[in-house]
């Protein structure tokens, strides 16, 4: 793909993400959260409760909620647990240090 092409492609991501922050436009692929989906994320990873709401600097009653379906995570723990369902080994490594 040439320099043209290339920039052809950044300008219509660009043109479908400004539609899609103004609401215009369905997100291509939806990741729900859900409380299974928390739980699930978390097994996963072969954590403990306490241990991974340290490792998302969160109080583990805050965590229990959410396995619970209490109450939902933020939009960006939503993102970090995405993250973490995508790639357990690098995400946890990156947030442990």
């Amino acid at each position: 793909m040439g320099l043209i092409g290339e920039a052809a492609e950044i300008i219509a991501e660009e043109r479908w993400m400004q539609g899609r922050l103004r609401g215009e436009r369905a997100p291509s692929r939806e990741f729900q959260v859900d409380a299974l989906r928390v739980r699930e994320i978390r097994l996963s990873t072969g954590l403990s409760q306490a241990r991974f709401a340290r490792i998302l600097d969160v109080h583990v009653g805050t965590l229990r909620n959410w396995e619970q379906g209490l109450r939902e995570p933020t939009e960006p723990v939503r993102t970090l647990l995405r993250a973490i369902h995508n790639d357990p080994k690098h995400v946890l490594l990156a947030l442990a240090r």
